[in-house]
């Protein structure tokens, strides 16, 4: 263990070139994101093509669920980190592994309560959420076995947060490996061998997550932790909960905003798309989530980065990892929306082949993809005023897109225009967002300028 208070790569965050830093801190984050974002992609594939439209109505239908259920994983997985990693620093690995035993602990016990009522108000809660007669029945079969699961994927996606904070990225991203990987062996065995249908993709997810649990667990308890993890690590502390849920709550209100936004845009296709809409969106929002989480991975990579130099007060290094990064993020999100544009109804096809489906969600992907090129910049910009430790503007920034623009717009556009409304409000949420940060970005620029000007002892000619 390297002593307290000796810092962690500081002379590469300080002095190594900026696009080879980049590079070195976001590859793993994007391989482990886009790994973690095929569990939903390859079910969708297998269930539209074994199920049909209706099964893939029901894991749009389904998908708030996991998203809560990943909220609170993530909310104490990612406070915890922050102890973890800071408790590490200073030695202190008694409270360290306090703070993952509780951790652990939370995220059981809050998860147990959501199977329990999960399982005894099912039907409820998926009416509430836009079920429809028809749908009801396919996104019963998956819930209720994804809710006996859900304590496995809990633990999975808390301790992910818990090795990274230890330094463990890769075991991290080898967990992550794992389950996605049995998940796409069992897919098809349960579907197309044993004939299980949709319950069959929720029994392959949850051995998969079980698998991905065992793993961890093995690796938490083997000895290859840092941590040592003891009974007493699980007996709660009022105040590493107070503190791990107060430095989660970001990522908790990111996850709850977006089961939200899911909820209201699955009941106003039920009003204007009906079954084969929510089937179209189901479908394109897991074409969205996989374009967009690399973007994030990239994020990951350049928010240490920025707030190093930020730190370290050298502010042109900070202003060419936010170029660097804003750069990158648009040319890949250019490169899906040409690929989208040009495609359409053969991406669609790779998770359908009915025409009806083909037809309704073939357009919906053209606009709803309208302004993903710029979705970077705005994803580059909210994390920037993170890393910067502006909490404020961060927050504002990272809600403006999915909750603050884009659920006005999706009721608004859609009472106006129907169906196409609904998709237009993706893209208008998306390019008005972008907007906003790039207007908040240019006021802090001309701030980074005055100071740079300030810590200059000659004068130096400053661009914006």
């Amino acid at each position: 263990m390297r002593p307290a208070g000796t810092p962690f790569k500081r002379a590469d965050l300080g002095n190594e070139k900026i696009s080879t830093l980049l590079a070195k801190l976001s590859v793993p984050a994007m391989i482990g994101l886009m790994v973690n974002a095929l569990y939903n992609f390859v079910d969708t594939i297998f269930v539209g093509h074994g199920v049909g439209p209706l099964g893939i109505a029901g894991l749009s239908i389904a998908f708030p669920i996991q998203i809560i259920i990943a909220a609170f994983a993530l909310t104490f997985g990612t406070g915890s980190a922050s102890i973890i990693s800071r408790k590490l620093g200073e030695g202190d690995e008694h409270t360290a592994a306090k703070a993952a035993g509780n951790a652990l602990g939370i995220t059981v016990l809050l998860t147990l309560v959501i199977l329990i009522a999960g399982q005894i108000f099912i039907d409820e809660i998926l009416v509430l959420f836009g079920a429809t007669g028809d749908i009801l029945p396919y996104a019963r079969d998956y819930v209720q076995v994804i809710l006996f699961g859900s304590v496995f994927l809990a633990i999975a996606m808390c301790s992910n947060g818990i090795l990274r904070a230890e330094g463990q990225a890769k075991a991290a991203m080898m967990v992550m490996m794992i389950g996605t990987g049995l998940n796409i062996i069992l897919d098809p065995i349960f579907i197309f061998v044993l004939d299980m249908g949709i319950r069959g993709v929720a029994w392959a997810t949850v051995i998969s997550q079980f698998t991905a649990c065992m793993v961890v667990v093995r690796f938490l308890a083997g000895g290859k932790s840092t941590l040592h993890l003891q009974r007493s690590s699980f007996i709660f502390s009022r105040s590493i909960l107070r503190d791990m849920t107060l430095l989660g709550l970001p990522a908790l209100v990111r996850q709850t905003g977006s089961s939200i936004l899911m909820i209201t845009i699955n009941n106003l296709l039920r009003i204007y798309g009906g079954d084969l809409g929510i089937a179209a969106f189901g479908i394109i929002n897991r074409l969205a989530m996989f374009v967009i989480m690399p973007l994030f991975g990239i994020v990951q990579g350049f928010q240490p980065i920025a707030g190093f130099n930020y730190g370290a007060r050298k502010f042109d290094r900070v202003k060419e990892v936010l170029k660097t990064a804003a750069l990158v993020t648009t040319l890949m999100g250019t490169g899906a929306t040409i690929l989208v544009q040009l495609f359409p109804r053969q991406i669609i096809s790779i998770f359908t082949s009915d025409a009806q489906l083909l037809d309704i969600a073939t357009p919906a992907l053209q606009i709803v993809f309208i302004a993903v090129p710029v979705v970077g910049i705005q994803v580059v910009g909210a994390t920037f005023f993170q890393a910067i430790g502006k909490s404020l503007p961060s927050l504002l920034l990272t809600l403006s897109r999915q909750i603050i623009l884009l659920l006005p717009l999706a009721l608004i556009l859609s009472s106006l225009f129907q169906l196409n409304g609904l998709w237009l409000a993706f893209p208008a949420a998306d390019g008005l967002s972008t907007v906003i940060t790039l207007i908040w970005l240019a006021a802090e620029m001309r701030r980074l300028n005055r100071k740079m000007l300030v810590l200059s002892p000659e004068p130096v000619m400053v661009i914006d």
